[in-house]
């Protein structure tokens, strides 16, 4: 699978399961032995670790997340995808602003993903023309 077509996937199985906290399906994403480093300090390694990490971070939320991801930005076998998503944590929303860097493998499965993203408290829109 092309590196882009991988990459587009992955920001539109994000998009949707996201709000649905629909854990098998961003899983279903990752090679088996695939790393997700929720940041460069909480490494999870394979599919099982991702499912120990979204089902952490959903049980926090407290309603459906609205999301924004966006087009991905693509070079060789890696994909760098921006988001926005407002959650909600014990009722109080948060908003995250992040980019994730994706590797992909020949069958189109996550290698290797790294997140970096910065949470501010409250509701904040993505800028204007950032998700068009």
């Amino acid at each position: 699978m092309q590196t882009r077509a991988a990459a587009q996937r992955w920001a539109s199985t994000w998009a949707n399961a996201w709000p649905a906290q629909d854990v098998e399906a961003i899983v279903a994403l990752q090679r088996e032995d695939g790393d997700h480093w929720a940041s460069l300090f909480r490494p999870y390694r394979g599919r099982s670790g991702l499912r120990v990490y979204l089902a952490e971070s959903f049980a926090e939320e407290s309603r459906p997340a609205q999301v924004w991801f966006g087009e991905p930005q693509v070079d060789g076998d890696a994909a760098a995808v921006e988001y926005w998503a407002i959650v909600h944590i014990k009722d109080q929303p948060m908003t995250i602003s992040g980019c994730t860097m994706l590797r992909f493998d020949e069958a189109g499965l996550v290698a290797e993903a790294r997140d970096y993203s910065h949470v501010q408290e409250g509701h904040h829109s993505p800028p204007a023309g950032l998700f068009e």
